[in-house]
């Protein structure tokens, strides 16, 4: 059966995507996880799709602030100095998307 790994809402926007919200399904995060790197998977199709139309991967979004460090670790995610704002430039949109998408950019 036909089973939801995880959800985004993403917005084109003038030269970059705005990534609304990405979650896991419950059975994606934690210790006994079903599948690893759902969320990383999902953000690597909104750089795809940031690449695709022309805007060097620019991935924009707003942080739950307990996540600002993780999703700078993780995602290579630039934080937005006085906000929760964060960026995903293109060298490491780059990185993301090569990690899923194999040969993708070079």
């Amino acid at each position: 059966p036909v089973s939801i790994q995880g959800l985004i809402c993403f917005e084109f926007k003038k030269g970059y995507v705005e990534m609304h919200l990405v979650e896991t399904a419950p059975h994606n995060f934690g210790k006994n996880k079903k599948y690893f790197g759902v969320m990383y998977n999902l953000v690597a199709f909104v750089c795809k799709l940031s690449f695709d139309n022309d805007f060097d991967g620019v991935v924009a979004f707003t942080a739950k602030t307990t996540l600002i460090s993780h999703y700078r670790e993780k995602l290579g995610a630039i934080r937005i100095p006085g906000f929760n704002r964060m960026v995903i430039e293109t060298e490491e949109a780059k990185k993301l998307v090569n990690s899923y998408y194999i040969n993708y950019m070079s």
